[in-house]
Order: C-alpha cells, then structure tokens, then sequence
C-alpha cells in the first residue's frame, strides 16, 4: 500500500475517532461506512479494520475518564461478561451473514443511534435520591458518585434494573462483533435508559467497556483472514490519537450544536449504507 493511501487510513482513524470520542463512541460507527465508501475496501475487512480501531480508542480514551472519576469499574466488570457472550456469539454469525444484511443491519443501527441522540436526557444532577440498601445492585455494591465540577460536590446515583442491563449488554455484544462499530453505541443508551445512570457516568463506563468486548471477537477475525495489517495499522494509530482529542473536547465542551451535526452524519450514512445494501452506488451514478 502506498504512503499517501497510508496516510489518509491515518486521517480517517483519527478523524473517526475523535468523533466518536466527543459523542460518547468508539471509532467504529464511522471507520466502516468511511472505509467502505471512499476507500473501497471490502466489508468484512473493514470490519475487522474497525475492531481494531475500537480497541485502541477505548485504550486512548479511557484513561482521561478514569482520572476524572466518570468511570464505575465495577459495574463495568459485572455488565462486561453479558457483552462478552454476545460478542462470542457475534463472531460465529459474522461468516455467514451476507454483506447485504450487515449493510441493512449497520443503517438500523445507525437509526437507533440518531433516534437516541435526539431525545438523549440531561443529568438530573440536582436531584440526588437516597441510595437503596436492598436488590442485585447493592448486593455487588454497584451504587457509587460522580465528581460534578458545575455544582462543586460529588452527586450518588444508583444502578437500577441489573438483570435488564445484562440482557441488553448481550445484545450489545452481538451486534458489536457483527457490525466492528463497537457497542458502546448500544451500551450508552442501555445504561441511560434501564440503569438509569447518569450519561456522562453511561459514556464513561461504555468507554472503558468496548475495548474488552471487541477483543474478545478480534482473534475469531484475525484467524478468518479479515484483519489486514496495511489497514488496521494506520487507522488504529489515528484512532488512539483521535480518542485522546475527542475525550478532552467531551470533558469540556457542551456543544448541543455538534450534537446536530453528528445526527444527520448519521443519518446521511445509514441511507449510504442502505442504498449500498441494495447494490445502488451513488459514485457510480455521479460519474455516468
């Protein structure tokens, strides 16, 4: 592969990246439509191009929200073996599911995503509860507090509705290994809306949580051929880079007016990514 096509994989990983950083998200929601739009590259490889990336933004990100106190290790530990399973389960089901489906599947995912975004919820942070002594969460001791800077002290929340949680997490895994876009799109609003954890607490546990789920199904791809090393390289080192960036800029901005931009991207691609399922080509037709 020549340097200038190098260097753009480069650009695209850390350009994804940072996106997916400053929304909560890995890399991989972006890298698979980008690689196989404008890089050509087939979709399976793309795939495992984009597990890769995951894997390295969650490294590149993590740390930022983990210093901040964001980060519930232990609810991640605990909803991590149900996204694990999933993600297992993915891995078996990615050889045999056609492109055309993944295509379809990747623009309903996208929708979800943009639907989520759209009616995302503010941090009730005034509005702290006592904490329950009874249920699955207090039993593993899962209720813990964030650091608001806005208000000066740390708010409690609770973890509700565990059981719930873990099944989604399944869910999450699955469609995590079948798409490489990493689960914490999935993962986010799972916590948001049957934990009931706080969001940026949801984002900052998520961020932690899709590096172990995407390398539990890397191995299954690297042993079936699809991660190619001219690829994935590049686009990973761009992906550690962008993670940095984008976690910084999510820690300090609030930026409403992103958010927008970032839900029509979406959009913009799922209808790309359902147009290719139907085996529309719209650089095809731009150029007749």
């Amino acid at each position: 592969m020549s340097f200038e096509a190098t260097l753009w994989l480069f650009c695209a990983g850390l350009g994804a990246s940072a996106a997916g950083g400053m929304l909560g998200m890995a890399s991989g929601l972006f890298i698979v439509p980008i690689l196989t739009m404008f890089f050509h590259i087939d979709m399976h490889a793309a795939i495992g191009a984009s597990i890769v990336s995951v894997i390295a933004c969650s490294c590149g990100g993590a740390a930022a929200f983990l210093r901040g106190g964001l980060t519930n290790v232990r609810l991640a530990v605990v909803l991590e073996t149900g996204t694990t399973l999933g993600a297992l389960t993915g891995v078996l089901l990615a050889g045999v599911v056609p492109v055309a489906a993944l295509n379809f599947l990747f623009a309903g995912v996208l929708l979800v995503s943009a639907w989520q975004m759209f009616i995302r919820r503010e941090d009730p942070a005034g509005m702290s509860r006592p904490i329950p002594s009874q249920g699955l969460a207090a039993v593993l001791d899962l209720h813990s507090s964030y650091p608001d800077k806005t208000l000066g002290r740390d708010i409690p929340y609770e973890v509700r509705r565990v059981p719930a949680g873990l099944a989604l997490m399944v869910v999450a895994g699955l469609v995590s290994a079948l798409l490489g876009i990493g689960s914490g799109i999935l993962k986010i609003p799972a916590m948001d809306n049957a934990l009931r954890l706080p969001i940026k607490v949801s984002t900052a546990t998520s961020n932690f949580m899709i590096g172990v789920t995407a390398a539990a199904s890397a191995g299954a791809y690297f042993l079936r051929g699809e991660i190619v090393s001219a690829v994935a390289g590049p686009v990973a080192l761009g992906s550690v880079i962008g993670a940095i960036v984008g976690a910084r800029v999510l820690m300090k901005v609030r930026g409403e007016r992103l958010r927008v931009l970032f839900l029509w991207m979406l959009l913009l691609v799922a209808c790309q990514m359902v147009m290719q399922g139907f085996g529309i080509d719209l650089r095809e037709h731009a150029g007749s």
